[in-house]
């Protein structure tokens, strides 16, 4: 098997789709969570400068989903497919939403009606959430394992994704994006919508904090196979404990107005969670509940060894061009929302 800096192919492309899934968690979950927050923002004003805090990335930040969806097929094929079936309703339901999200931003503003406006906030908000609530119930969906077969075909029932575990994680998501949403609109407000967005991100991080350790609870009663391999490799302990203090250092920043490093360590969080489910699944991507055999891996799901080698070149060359233009955006647009004749 052919390895890149000491590592195999397969692995590498694991830890790639990773890390651009981690990017479109942390730029797409803060306008997820500013959405969240939308009708709890009563004033027409005040709306119109959260979406406009948004306005100018919103659609930039759902590139990464487009090329962490995309690197999925190329580099895993088999789990692409099989996770599509068993989660076939989460992830229609996600495009549906993600569509009513992008029309409700750009329709919003065309009719000044009051009814016009209030009926796109509320599927502007309804949308961000459920999109939220629907990425966490697929990732508490491949934690805890699915009724895969042989052939790694789905054989649970079509509802099978809503229970218990997995709604909670959705929840855990909804709090942990709403408070990394309510952190950006604290960098962008100022004046009497600053103190509103304030005190919602105070909400934000007990909602969160209250969420992570029910779901973490629940995690090491009912669900002992995620944490075998930190039990094995004490080293991998590492990994928790710093997504705790990364975690824990948000409201101490906040409590000094610090919003910018509160920011940059909500999303040292969201990295650091991701990673420790990395941690948890890998060398398994799907755990089978049916039958261990049955589990896809990144060995058995992976394309071939030159499909891998061509597109981590690919990868290479492109990673540095799509990073490069998310910083020109969030340059050009850095600093305190201002209306003018622009704006949504």
């Amino acid at each position: 098997m052919e390895t890149l800096l000491g590592l195999d192919y397969p692995t590498l492309w694991f830890l790639v789709v990773g890390a651009l899934f981690s990017g479109y968690a942390i730029l797409d979950g803060f306008d997820l969570g500013a959405g969240a927050w939308h009708l709890f923002l009563k004033d027409e004003e005040s709306r119109r400068i959260a979406l406009n805090a948004v306005g100018p990335v919103w659609d930039g930040n759902e590139v990464w989903l487009v090329i962490g969806g995309g690197a999925l097929f190329a580099g895993f094929p088999i789990l692409y497919a099989s996770i599509f079936s068993a989660m076939y309703i989460p992830f229609m339901l996600f495009l549906f939403v993600l569509i009513l999200r992008a029309v409700s931003i750009e329709f919003r503003s065309k009719e000044k009606m009051y009814w016009w406006r209030q009926g796109w906030d509320i599927v502007y908000s309804a949308s961000s959430t459920l999109m939220a609530l629907l990425l966490g119930v697929v990732v508490g969906n491949i934690l805890q394992g699915v009724e895969l077969g042989p052939n790694y075909e789905f054989q649970g029932h079509w509802l099978e994704f809503l229970n218990p575990y997995a709604l909670m994680v959705g929840i855990t998501t909804v709090a942990l994006f709403m408070m990394h949403g309510a952190l950006y609109l604290a960098m962008k407000t100022e004046g009497k919508l600053f103190a509103k967005v304030n005190e919602l991100l105070k909400k934000s991080i007990i909602f969160f904090v209250v969420s992570y350790g029910l779901v973490t609870l629940y995690t090491l009663i009912y669900i002992p196979h995620l944490t075998d391999d930190l039990h094995e490799n004490a080293a991998l302990f590492i990994v928790p404990t710093l997504a705790f203090l990364s975690i824990a250092n948000i409201p101490r920043l906040v409590t000094k107005a610090k919003y910018v490093q509160a920011f940059l360590f909500s999303s040292l969080s969201m990295s650091f969670l991701l990673i420790l489910v990395a941690v948890e699944l890998y060398p398994v991507l799907v755990r089978s509940t049916v039958d261990p055999l049955y589990s896809i891996t990144v060995y058995n799901a992976a394309s071939s060894q030159k499909s891998l080698g061509i597109m981590l070149l690919m990868t290479a060359i492109g990673a540095p061009l799509v990073i490069a233009y998310t910083v020109f955006v969030y340059k050009t647009f850095w600093g305190k929302v201002k209306m003018d004749e622009t704006s949504y």
